[in-house]
């Protein structure tokens, strides 16, 4: 489909105009040099200065146990463990019906926020499936708003119980586009050891990509992420294959960390951190100092390695709030990172667009002739406003057609001597 933005600021400060015909982006010009008039009117958008983007990306989710929050219970602890617990009583009751009303309604929001490719986890140790084979139904449903692709994740372990790797097989038969795992969840380190060179072996049978849990704790001595990596490189498999969480990693020692990024830079695994969720799940066990509980950002950056940015949950039993909003994520990440610096702006940006496309495996993609007509303009002037106020996307175009489109704010205060309008970009 056709349509066009005009006078828009990139990422890189250009004023521009962005032509899509046929549902890829044909120009990219200076702004006032393109022709809107060959346009319907009803497929133009003056951007009036403000911020647009590529859609964003949300490269790690839970739609099966999205909208769960408080159900059956509230995670009054906070910790990982307890949020498994929680999910392990409810995954029970799962119905495909109400799976796919609840991650429908996840994906509105997300959709509506300018994310218009998505990768969730689907629970394989659940015994009927039920949520594997709601979402998978759903990816076909809801490709008018997103892009879905479904890992098959053994949330409680692949060798806690008997039938648990036959479980994953069949998520895999089923048609799950990533093989999962959780290597720190399993019983023993052996079997942890174990379950990284399933989902490597799987990966390979099924010509799929590879996104573990890993690490996603407080111990210094969770190891996996070397494993991981070390079978990536030997195998040839690095830019197919994710690592998510690695928040072992904020507790590793200086001189162990070093060589883990290394072998992860060496290998070409990518990183994915996952900030509402690592930084109320993780230092629970701390008393005072409390470890912030994320993976080394900085130094992975300084090696070269891909490292996205992800939600990971919208209220469920790990994290009971979001609204499924990747500048959320972002916002957290610059706080509790320490990533503040004006400078920084620019990266949390490369990890909201080019890293999270790189992890997702998305292909023409970006503001350039040729590529997907796709594209987010934010209520905003710039990159930092944008992140500072988490700015409402005004309007999110998925392949040349409007998914969504949002009214920018208006706010009056009212004064003695009368009403002026509050400007939240100055």
């Amino acid at each position: 489909m056709d349509y066009v933005v005009t006078d828009a600021t990139t990422l890189d400060g250009e004023r521009v105009d962005v032509e899509i015909r046929a549902g890829r982006i044909d120009r990219v010009v200076p702004a006032g040099e393109g022709d809107p008039t060959g346009f319907d009117a009803d497929r133009r958008h003056d951007a009036a200065g403000r911020l647009v983007t590529p859609p964003l990306v949300e490269p790690h989710l839970h739609l099966d146990a999205t909208l769960t929050a408080g159900d059956p219970r509230w995670n009054e602890t906070g910790t990982l463990a307890e949020g498994i617990r929680i999910w392990a009583e409810r995954k029970q009751s799962l119905e495909k019906a109400e799976v796919k009303a609840r991650a429908t309604q996840a994906l509105e929001w997300m959709a509506a926020n300018g994310i218009t490719r998505v990768r969730t986890h689907a629970d394989t140790t659940e015994e009927t499936l039920t949520g594997v084979e709601a979402l998978l139904e759903l990816r076909e449903e809801v490709s008018d708003l997103v892009d879905l692709q479904v890992a098959a994740f053994p949330q409680d372990g692949v060798f806690t119980r008997p039938d648990h790797e036959d479980l994953l097989r069949e998520a895999m038969e089923m048609g799950c586009d990533l093989v999962g795992g959780i290597p720190h969840n399993e019983h023993t380190r052996e079997d942890g050891v174990a379950s990284v060179e399933t989902a490597m072996d799987l990966a390979e049978r099924y010509d799929a990509p590879v996104d573990l849990h890993i690490d996603e704790t407080d111990d210094p001595g969770s190891r996996f992420t070397e494993v991981l990596a070390s079978e990536a490189l030997k195998r040839g498999m690095g830019d197919r294959t994710t690592a998510s969480h690695t928040t072992a990693m904020h507790s590793y020692s200086n001189a162990y960390a070093d060589k883990l990024v290394s072998l992860l830079a060496e290998s070409g695994v990518s990183v994915v951190t996952n900030p509402p969720d690592n930084s109320v799940l993780q230092g629970r066990y701390d008393d005072y100092p409390r470890r912030r509980g994320h993976t080394r950002i900085d130094q992975l950056h300084d090696a070269g390695v891909t490292v996205a940015l992800g939600h990971d949950s919208v209220m469920d039993p790990w994290y009971h709030y979001g609204v499924g909003d990747q500048l959320d994520a972002a916002f957290v990440l610059l706080h509790y990172a320490h990533m503040s610096g004006r400078g920084d702006v620019e990266t949390l940006w490369q990890m909201l667009t080019t890293a999270n496309a790189a992890v997702f495996g998305a292909t023409e993609y970006g503001l350039a002739e040729g590529n997907e007509g796709s594209l987010v303009v934010y209520d905003s002037p710039d990159p930092f406003n944008a992140l500072r106020t988490r700015a409402a996307r005004t309007v999110v175009v998925k392949e040349g057609r409007v998914v969504a489109e949002t009214e920018p704010r208006e706010t009056v205060v009212r004064r003695s001597d009368g009403e002026r309008q509050v400007d939240f970009h100055r």
